[in-house]
């Protein structure tokens, strides 16, 4: 049986999902499951509890991967695509996740796969906080990217394929791309092809590169 607390967590996913993010509220989310506001208060804290609630929530629907036998960038693999997944299920799931830290047991769950990964990788373990969150950054501003339509001008010759021929002479780098910037994009393809540069930047982090680079990166001039 669902607790009181997930029953209202629900609610809220529900109004989200239906009417955005902008939309959740105390007020709303009381009016949906029949009380007042004072009465969610006891279960979810505040309005910043509740929406770390949904945080928990939604990564709760994250498979857990099997482990056993799996490669670490299997495990990632899989991991991006589900993350993916849920974004696309929930388009306003990346601007929540965005604006919010994992505390909640669930979030924290997803973290310590990426974290059991990149150890798996054999990256230094002063790289792996910073790594993840580079992962993180990528599936949910991807995902993000897809959901909010910042894509949308790249999926054929729409507005950015106009915007480049007329000002090809001011443009000269969008001229010479023109011809590829106007051509249908396959986001899967992509998505995956996003994913494998991220690998093997975690592989070159892995072997000494990555942490050598951002030694020379921090390094006075």
């Amino acid at each position: 049986m669902r607790s009181r607390r997930q029953e209202i967590l629900d609610a809220a996913l529900a109004l989200a999902d239906e009417r955005g993010l902008d939309a959740v509220s105390m007020r709303a989310v009381a009016e949906r499951t029949g009380v007042t506001p004072m009465a969610l208060y006891p279960h979810v804290g505040s309005k910043a509890a509740l929406l770390d609630g949904m945080v928990g929530s939604l990564l709760a629907e994250l498979p857990v991967p099997h482990s056993a036998g799996k490669d670490w960038r299997d495990k990632l693999r899989a991991l991006t695509r589900s993350a993916r997944a849920l974004a696309h299920r929930h388009p306003w799931a990346s601007t929540l996740l965005f604006s919010r830290p994992a505390v909640t047991p669930d979030a924290v769950r997803v973290v310590e796969q990426i974290y059991a990964a990149l150890l798996d990788a054999d990256v230094p373990a002063p790289q792996v906080p910073r790594l993840e969150r580079l992962v993180s950054t990528v599936i949910l501003g991807f995902a993000a990217s897809e959901a909010g339509g910042r894509f949308a001008a790249a999926a054929g010759p729409g507005p950015r394929g106009r915007f480049t021929v007329p000002h090809a002479g001011a443009l000269p780098a969008h001229a010479t791309l023109a011809r590829w910037l106007c051509r249908p994009v396959d986001w899967d393809a992509e998505f995956d092809a996003d994913v494998d540069d991220m690998l093997r930047l975690i592989e070159m982090a892995a072997s000494g590169q990555g942490s050598r680079q951002a030694g020379r990166a921090g390094s006075p001039r």
